[in-house]
């Protein structure tokens, strides 16, 4: 991964730019480069290497078979994040957090079962008995339950990461994901503590260029590990056959050498019975 990321394509995407100098973090001085016109620079080399640390965890997460739960409700992310994220097949928020989506993963769970539950009295058309307020209330429920839980529908279980873009935006899921131990990727600007998080990488979370390209890294590693995982499965499936045809042959003789002696034996006995059928 680290080959791929250029400094110069961060450099141009304006991932170095980072607060005002009088809104900073002191906690984020090892990742800042220099002050320019009263705008603190991020170190774009500390970016690739943080970048490429987070990918290669990313990466490893994804292939074991986990989920990686991407936040991001500021209206400069939201787009970005919800497109990166449905092509890496991750879940995502893009709306106002649920309060308790993780801590209270159960609830969160039961709100996803009654959208599939209206799902069903579409399909079997116990919705057409409602009346029409019924039927009303019922489809601004669902609109509601999609809007906000849509995107993580097929999230069974809780996540093996979380991926945010705006940690001090979005403190409400990383103060969940600490208490429940999930480890947190996320991309911090110089106004935030990068303490909070296992995985830092240093840029600028404003600007949405400077988030696409920062998220299609991020997301093509995912891309990576579940084409690994993929492969991985495969894999056993293709040697059975092939270990089958090799084993064939050798069946074959062994059999034949078993089965040889026994018709050897069997010819004398079938003789003298023909002979006496004659006589």
């Amino acid at each position: 991964m680290a080959n791929n990321i250029e400094v110069k394509d961060l450099l141009d995407a304006g991932v170095h730019f980072g607060h005002l100098t009088r809104r900073w973090d002191p906690n984020m001085a090892p990742y800042i480069y220099m002050e320019r016109n009263g705008i603190h620079i991020i170190n774009l080399y500390k970016t690739a290497a943080k970048i490429d640390e987070a990918s290669e965890a990313l990466k490893k997460i994804a292939a074991s078979g986990r989920k990686i739960l991407f936040v991001a409700t500021k209206k400069q992310a939201k787009e970005i994040v919800a497109e990166k994220a449905a092509k890496a097949n991750q879940p995502y928020i893009t709306e106002r957090w649920p309060g308790g989506m993780l801590t209270n993963f159960v609830t969160i769970r039961k709100a996803v079962k009654k959208m599939a539950a209206i799902d069903r009295m579409k399909k079997d058309g116990t919705f057409n008995t409602l009346s029409k307020k019924e039927r009303l209330q019922v489809d601004r429920l669902r609109a509601k339950l999609e809007k906000n839980l849509g995107s993580i529908s097929d999230m069974t279980r809780l996540p093996g990461a979380l991926f945010v873009v705006d940690i001090t935006r979005e403190h409400i899921a990383v103060k969940e994901a600490q208490k429940l131990n999930i480890p947190i990727f996320a991309m911090v600007d110089t106004n935030s503590d990068p303490r909070q998080v296992e995985y830092v990488i240093p840029a600028n979370d404003d600007a949405s260029k400077s988030i696409d390209k920062v998220m299609t890294y991020v997301s093509d590693a995912i891309i990576e590990g579940l084409t690994e995982r993929k492969a991985a499965k495969e894999a056993p499936k293709q040697e059975a056959p092939a270990k089958a045809k090799a084993e064939t042959p050798a069946k074959a003789e062994a059999t034949a050498k078993v089965e040889a002696p026994a018709k050897v034996e069997e010819a004398p006995a079938v003789a003298e019975a023909a002979k006496q059928e004659e006589e």
